[in-house]
């Protein structure tokens, strides 16, 4: 890994980070489908223009189907879903319970044979959720979150795998850029309507405006960028370590930001990271055989 794959991964993981803060703080006037429907159109504006300026092609039509799919589970339905669940649960929190999100990824390949069943995974996923459990609870506790509010986020985050193993099956192969650009672009398309005849935004902040702005172009556009320049040049392996970070970011910004984190959300994001550090443990190699 390069110095610069190194700055990159660094950067992506502190957006997507400081998105869970954002989302709160864009929440606070814009209803959830207003905070998805604009974090998706900031960001397709971005993904357009390095679209032009890199020559890079879009997806076929024939494809409509996965791509709707794939927005509609990796866009619609979480960012709406994260929008609406924090508005009862502090957004260090979601950054704890979004890191289920490769446990889920990881249960859909298992029930569909396409990942293989091993001890450490299993441990892995009962610690990672014991993690999160750990965290909701110590949440409900503190007055910093709500059961609703953390199922919202649960079902948010088994959006996102879906939408993972959809793309997986289906849209292998593509140029990264331009499918980003359809996915941001048809998730716009369905979030305008529903957007238009629901609740409208109450009266704008300079906060709220700015923020929903930064989560669209900087935690959405950009960080869609950084992200598939990173696929193409590090492994998926090394990718992962955005994961462990996300966490970790998520209470970083949210202490910055004078929101409580409680010494029981400590300890969940380290049970959490050791769930996930045990899923992505490498397979042992079988000892060769003694020779006669």
């Amino acid at each position: 890994m390069t110095r610069r794959d190194a700055l990159d991964m660094f950067l992506l993981s502190a957006f997507w980070g400081v998105s869970f803060l954002l989302i709160r703080y864009s929440g606070e006037v814009f209803p959830p489908v207003w905070v998805a429907l604009l974090r998706s159109v900031c960001g397709a504006l971005v993904l357009f223009a390095a679209l032009r300026l890199g020559r890079h092609s879009l997806p076929p039509v024939r494809l409509w189907r996965p791509l709707l799919l794939v927005a509609l589970f990796n866009n619609v339905l979480p960012w709406t879903f994260f929008a609406w669940g924090e508005q009862t649960v502090s957004s260090n929190i979601a950054a704890i319970i979004n890191a289920t999100t490769p446990l889920f990824a990881l249960l859909i390949g298992l029930t569909l044979r396409e990942s293989r069943l091993r001890s450490p995974i299993i441990a892995g996923v009962f610690l990672g959720l014991g993690g999160v459990a750990l965290t909701v609870s110590g949440g409900l506790g503190g007055g910093h979150a709500t059961v609703q509010g953390a199922i919202v986020l649960l079902i948010a985050s088994l959006g996102y795998a879906v939408a993972t193993t959809i793309a997986k099956r289906t849209l292998a192969g593509l140029d990264s850029v331009g499918l980003a650009t359809t996915q941001l672009g048809l998730s716009a398309l369905m979030l305008l309507p529903i957007a238009l005849g629901g609740a409208h935004p109450a009266t704008l902040t300079t906060r709220a405006v700015v923020s929903v702005i930064f989560l669209g172009v900087v935690g959405s556009g950009l960080a869609y960028l950084l992200y598939y320049g990173l696929l193409a040049r590090v492994s998926p392996t090394q990718l992962t370590a955005v994961t462990y970070a996300l966490p970790v970011w998520g209470l970083g910004w949210a202490a910055l930001a004078g929101e409580p984190v409680g010494v029981i959300s400590l300890v969940g994001v380290i049970v959490v990271l050791a769930g996930l550090g045990l899923i992505n443990l490498p397979p042992r190699r079988p000892r060769p055989a003694p020779s006669t």
